[in-house]
């Protein structure tokens, strides 16, 4: 039987040898952490920073009451429950809702498990990996040695049963609610792991925990286990909204930095460019043709061809002036991003330096990111090599750091695959830690540019995520994907599982990474092979001019409706092996697909107030832009299956096409397809359909027209949208009109952001807000009065401003100045 042991800023609960510590960190947010004949840790969490003493420095108010069964631990938000018999965990908000429990037996389970780690010899010679992944070596030796007694860790859940749970990031599966669903959380290159769980009851679990873990809610139970624990932590954290759960999650693991302005416009990458001149060539067609752009993305093989794998500097011979290479960029209004890897092999002089300071793991290849000097010995290669040329976005690949299941014909089984991936990692890292390389990695990478320049906002595009990576400037993607219908039909509720875990800037491999099928390895496996050529030649110093694009019909589709959805996510990135995929290798203007592919790059660029305004919302107030339906709606149980509809910001709901409806592949054409896909349009709104502007009311399933031109978007009546005229890049004409849409039909409010677009000077306050409020019963729009302000800030813009009604459109158009307006689409 458990009983009080102190009470002294925690509740202290013991039974035996067995202690329960649970504490505030705020009101609405509980720390409980459980150990076995151990001392609570007091070594710093990887993935919570340090906490102040509760909200505004104070420790957050609580009551302790025992009765003869339990005690009962209360805020002004939460009340738990603790069975004195089993140590069970009751959770109640402040109205004595329950919120989920643990199961009557205990819940919280810890087995103890001796931990073994390796000691390695030297590095042995290069040998060659899959030609997908890049080459990997070996250690010639590796003793297994014990290491200390840990324990094996699990904590069990009853749910609800009309209760939907998201998170735990970005995986192959395709699963949207995660209920009657399991999960296994290691590293991978399919596989962006975040051990954080939201439900639409209003509450969110985050566990602090560096190890292999697997989730249940199937025949096997209700629980997270954890391979490898010192004790079992973990957070428990209320909110009515999914916003106030995000910020409960940033208040424990920092907040998001703003990203660049222009990093949401469109991003042009393959595998890969060849050299500067073909690079700069790509930025002046894309410009040719009036088709925006703002990132190019020189991939892998970027260093000199005889320094072997993974230098940080730029093949003289193929890039001899970078500085006037990415100058020229500049000049045409693009960045470049550049992919840089934390494993080298051969002659590479970055290894050899790392090596001779003793800072790399133990396979002789990977740098310890786990190492602070290593971390910062990296960076400063990166900025010698590379970051003093004037390099502005870092796509840093591989950040798993290991691949081994990344061979073979056959795809391992789910077990097989699991302790084949998980024992490699354990043989370079601490088994309590193989999920959390690429957090350490991205610190690295974040510190050393913040202590370079406050001018230049960091820029991390990466493979792998964890908790708390968010706050070093990162952007995850979904991994090295197939171009098939069916990928595009999983990506779609990975991406928000991804986001919704408070990681909130996700994107993928537009077409996908790989087109074609190579029967030799499992993972290569696209549908389209007509056009394609594999992997650029290693040895090229000009680009080929064979290499025109991938040939078949049905990619072109497939590609198109990619773009459609792509243009609605957090970042908007076209990358892949096998074809080019700038937009003239999917024909010319006239041509259905090129015409589509441009119609909606445009359009992204439109809506780039609308997303920045979101992303500083991100930042300042812990938003999430890409959103489960059902965690808008928790109530309508009809949207907690939806797998292929989405909130994009407070007003679009996208439902992406994910089925072909004009050629499969080998460009066999389909007859009589009906050009349309059904939208189920939540209880509790009215929703305007975009293209057509007429008024559905909620709570009924609809055919939707889905032509090639179209996705099916619909705009939740009470939405204010501000858009902008399109652009070459973000800001090309930075005192351009806004036009600002007003969907009516209920209250709206909107709160439009500006300020440099790049630097830190926002973190001092440089940036400007102006409030938008929609007052349906009034029929009136107030501007408000500019808050703040920063240098270089358009001091007057025309606002078109756009009415739209279940009767058509008003348009007024007005000079904003800074000073509050009011304007009624009835009155002149």
């Amino acid at each position: 039987m458990f009983r009080l042991e102190s009470n002294d800023g925690a509740v202290v609960l013991a039974d035996g040898t067995k202690r329960l510590r649970i504490g505030f960190v705020t009101h609405a947010i509980a720390r409980i952490t459980f150990t076995d004949g151990k001392p609570f840790k007091t070594t710093p969490s990887f993935i919570v920073l340090p906490q102040p003493c509760g909200e505004n420095g104070n420790k957050p108010a609580y009551t302790l009451q025992e009765t003869a069964t339990e005690f009962v631990l209360s805020t002004v938000a939460l009340r738990l429950t603790v069975n004195k018999q089993t140590g069970a965990i009751c959770y109640f908000d402040a109205h004595g809702n329950l919120l989920t429990r643990e199961p009557e037996r205990g819940g919280k389970w810890l087995t103890p498990k001796e931990v073994y780690r390796y000691e390695h010899g030297g590095a042995a010679p290069n040998l060659p990996g899959p030609s997908a992944s890049g080459p990997h070596t070996v250690t010639q030796e590796a003793r297994r040695v014990f290491d200390r007694v840990a324990f094996e860790a699990k904590l069990e859940f009853v749910f609800s049963e009309h209760e939907a749970l998201f998170g735990l990031g970005s995986h192959e599966e395709g699963y949207g609610n995660l209920r009657g669903k399991s999960r296994e959380l290691y590293q991978h290159n399919l596989k962006a792991v975040v051990p954080f769980l939201v439900s639409t009851k209003g509450y969110a679990v985050l566990l602090d925990c560096g190890s292999l873990m697997t989730f249940h809610d199937d025949a096997h139970g209700s629980y997270i286990w954890a391979d490898v624990v010192d004790e079992l932590d973990y957070y428990f954290i209320r909110g009515a909204r999914l916003d106030e759960i995000t910020r409960g999650y940033y208040l424990l693991t920092g907040t998001p930095p703003m990203l660049p302005k222009w990093m949401f416009g469109y991003i042009q990458s393959k595998e890969r460019y060849v050299n500067a001149r073909e690079m700069i060539e790509v930025v002046r067609e894309y410009r040719r043709r009036n088709v925006p752009l703002d990132v190019i993305v020189l991939d892998w093989k970027s260093w000199p061809a005889d320094s072997g794998w993974g230098q940080k500097s730029l093949d003289p011979v193929r890039f001899p002036d970078p500085k006037a290479f990415i100058d020229e960029l500049h000049k045409l209004g693009a960045k470049l991003m550049i992919s840089i890897w934390p494993k080298m092999t051969g002659d590479c002089p970055d290894r050899r330096e790392l090596l001779e300071r003793g800072f790399m793991l133990g396979d002789g290849s990977t740098y310890d990111a786990f190492n602070p000097d290593a971390r910062r010995w990296y960076w400063e290669q990166a900025r010698r090599g590379l970051f003093v040329h004037g390099i502005d976005a870092w796509w840093c690949d591989c950040t798993e750091p290991f691949e081994p299941d990344w061979s073979g014909a056959v795809k391992p089984e789910v077990h097989a695959r699991l302790v084949l991936n998980t024992e490699h990692f354990k043989r370079y890292l601490d088994p309590a830690q193989i999920n959390l390389y690429s957090l350490l990695h991205s610190q690295g990478i974040y510190e050393g540019q913040r202590s370079a320049t406050t001018a230049k906002r960091v820029v991390n595009l990466t493979r792998s995520a964890y908790a708390g990576q968010h706050r070093y400037a990162t952007i995850t993607w979904s991994g090295d994907i197939c171009a098939t219908w069916e990928t595009l039909r999983r990506s779609i509720p990975e991406g928000l599982n991804f986001c919704v875990t408070g990681e909130p800037y996700w994107t993928l491999d537009i077409g996908g990474f790989f087109i074609r099928h190579d029967p030799a390895l499992w993972f290569w496996r696209g549908d389209y092979d007509a056009g394609c050529r594999g992997l650029t030649a290693p040895d090229l110093v000009e680009p080929d001019p064979r290499d025109t694009g991938c040939t078949d019909l049905g990619y072109h589709e497939l590609y198109t409706r990619w773009v459609q959805y792509a243009v609605f996510l957090p970042i908007f990135r076209s990358h892949g092996t096998d074809a080019p995929r700038e937009i003239w290798r999917f024909g010319e203007p006239g041509n259905p697909f090129y015409d589509t592919i441009a119609k909606f790059i445009r359009l992204r660029y439109r809506l780039i107030p609308y997303i920045y305004s979101l992303a500083a919302q991100v930042t300042l107030n812990g938003y999430t832009l890409m959103r489960p339906v059902a965690l808008d709606y928790p109530d309508d149980i009809a949207t907690h299956q939806l797998t292929d509809q989405y909130m994009f910001g407070p007003a679009f709901m996208v439902c992406p096409v994910t089925q072909p409806m004009y050629f499969r592949h080998n460009s066999e054409p389909i007859h009589d397809a009906p050009k349309t896909r059904k939208v189920y349009l939540p209880t509790g709104s009215r929703w305007y359909e975009f293209w057509t502007e007429k008024l559905f009311d909620g709570g009924q399933t609809i055919a939707v027209e889905a032509p090639l031109e179209i996705i099916p978007l619909f705009v939740r009546a009470g939405s204010i949208v501000p858009m902008s005229q399109v652009m070459q890049y973000v800001d090309e004409i930075p005192d351009a009109p806004y036009e600002i849409r007003i969907y009516t039909g209920a209250d709206a409010q909107f709160t439009l952001y500006e300020d440099a677009g790049d630097g830190y000077d926002y973190e001092h306050g440089a940036y400007a807000l102006v409030q938008l409020a929609w007052d349906e019963k009034r029929g009136e729009l107030t501007i408000s009065e500019r808050k703040g302000g920063f240098e270089g800030m358009v001091e007057s813009r025309e606002y078109q401003l756009v009415f739209i009604t279940s009767r058509g459109r008003v348009t007024k158009t007005v000079r904003y100045t800074g000073q509050e307006a009011k304007v009624s689409p009835t009155t002149d």
